[in-house]
């Protein structure tokens, strides 16, 4: 290439810049505000959530639903910005918002389980049968919830492992919340030997349960004989306490329990077996069979 076509190819790029500046120019004050409104747009979806999280907290509404809804505001806002910088490059954004619905429906049918934890954690947040901090039972999982989030809720057991289970398990499955009543019941069955006196029995764990004031006495003490079985004769204990009480109540009885029976020489038996030999007379058998 000589000297004149490369002059010429710049005279030709000059003259093409200086006809089209104007759309140049807008094609970059375009892209440039574009630039802008993502930027202040995903600012804004962050402010929003942190200062809609600590209004609702501020009011006491429970953090499972304030962190929930604070998503809920910021995916909102951040699918309304990305449409804004869309229109702002010249993307028709009727025809995105058409080619996104669609796209949404085959999503949708592909991602069926993924929208069922969806529409459980609204009915979760929505109903509120467990909250942040609460203990639960869910199917065979038990800990205390950590958060409920848009598809899944995060659970810390007892032996501080983090369980996250989807959502949609949790609906479809029963859900025993362990703390949201303050008092509980418990039931302890203690066994002695079928030789105890059931007075006597009756009189040394009434002294034990008597003895301890964490246990709510005014909502009744049953203690009675409540089974014969093979080995044993099975009282039930039964009392009310505390949530923070179940536990320390439990151990501490068990243990008195015990104490007191041996002082009392009341035996706690352990399965047994009788066993009864017949001796068979083989002079006799033999006879018969000459």
């Amino acid at each position: 290439m000589n000297t004149d076509d490369v002059t010429g190819a710049l005279n030709d790029a000059t003259n093409w810049f200086v006809a089209n500046q104007d759309l140049l120019v807008q094609y970059v004050v375009n892209i440039v505000s574009a630039l802008v409104i993502l930027i202040v747009g995903l600012m804004i979806a962050k402010w929003v959530s942190r200062g809609l999280n600590r209004v609702m907290t501020m009011r006491g509404i429970d953090s499972t639903v304030s962190e929930f809804l604070s998503a809920i505001a910021r995916y909102t806002i951040v699918a309304f910005t990305l449409i804004a910088v869309l229109g702002k490059i010249g993307v028709q954004t009727a025809s995105v918002i058409a080619v996104m619905g669609a796209a949404g429906l085959a999503v949708g049918l592909a991602l069926q389980n993924s929208l069922g934890n969806f529409a459980a954690g609204v009915l979760l947040v929505v109903f509120r049968p467990l909250k942040a901090g609460e203990f639960v039972k869910i199917g065979a999982i038990d800990g205390t919830v950590q958060s409920v989030q848009i598809f899944s809720t995060t659970l810390r057991t007892a032996d501080d492992r983090i369980v996250v289970i989807p959502n949609g398990k949790i609906i479809g499955d029963s859900i025993i919340n362990v703390t949201r009543e303050p008092l509980r019941r418990q039931d302890i069955m203690v066994g002695v030997a079928y030789n105890s006196d059931i007075d006597m029995v009756k009189k040394v764990l009434g002294d034990i349960v008597a003895a301890d004031k964490r246990i709510l006495h005014d909502k009744g003490v049953t203690i009675r004989l409540n089974e014969m079985a093979p080995s044993s004769l099975n009282y039930l204990v039964r009392f009310w306490t505390t949530n923070g009480d179940t536990w320390p109540v439990y151990w501490d009885l068990m243990e008195n329990f015990k104490r007191a029976l041996d002082k009392h020489n009341i035996g706690i038996p352990f399965p047994q077996m009788d066993v009864h030999l017949h001796q068979v007379n083989t002079s006799a058998k033999n006879i018969s069979a000459e």
